[in-house]
């Protein structure tokens, strides 16, 4: 599931949260220390439940939750420390830098950002892009998950 050529993309399908959970569990088994995972897509899309698929992934056995309200949750119990940003009320980029941002990203852990395209800016060009999308044509429970190398 690795995506390392540029422009190439990687389009999965999940009819459930169980499925949400699993792609996202496999992304984490994988993740590497220093790389950033972008997570997109509107409110209720599932972005925390992939995030805790993705931290189980990692070997994060303790609850996860959005960190909303304090920007970002470290969690060092797996094979490699994860810290799970939410920006969605980063209100001026420059408030990255107060929560370490900058020492987080290329670090020992893997950094997962949710609204990453509120600070699309500073993201790193390596960084990998998830987006989530529902589509309730093919059910309530839909979800396309794109995987990539650029944020759309």
């Amino acid at each position: 599931m690795d995506i390392t050529s540029k422009g190439q993309e990687n389009k999965l399908e999940s009819f459930s949260r169980e499925d949400t959970f699993n792609i996202a569990r496999k992304m984490g088994e994988e993740a590497m220390p220093g790389k950033v995972y972008c997570l997109s897509g509107d409110l209720g899309v599932g972005k925390t439940v992939f995030a805790q698929g993705f931290g189980t992934g990692v070997g994060i056995t303790e609850p996860m939750s959005s960190p909303t309200f304090t920007i970002v949750q470290e969690y060092t119990e797996g094979r490699l420390p994860l810290y799970h940003f939410d920006v969605y009320r980063v209100g001026d980029i420059d408030e990255m830098e107060e929560t370490g941002f900058y020492e987080y990203a290329g670090g020992d852990g893997a950094l997962l950002i949710e609204w990453a395209e509120l600070i699309e800016e500073i993201i790193p060009e390596d960084a990998t892009w998830i987006k989530i999308e529902k589509n309730l044509e093919k059910g309530f429970d839909y979800r396309l998950i794109t995987i990539s190398n650029h944020q759309d």
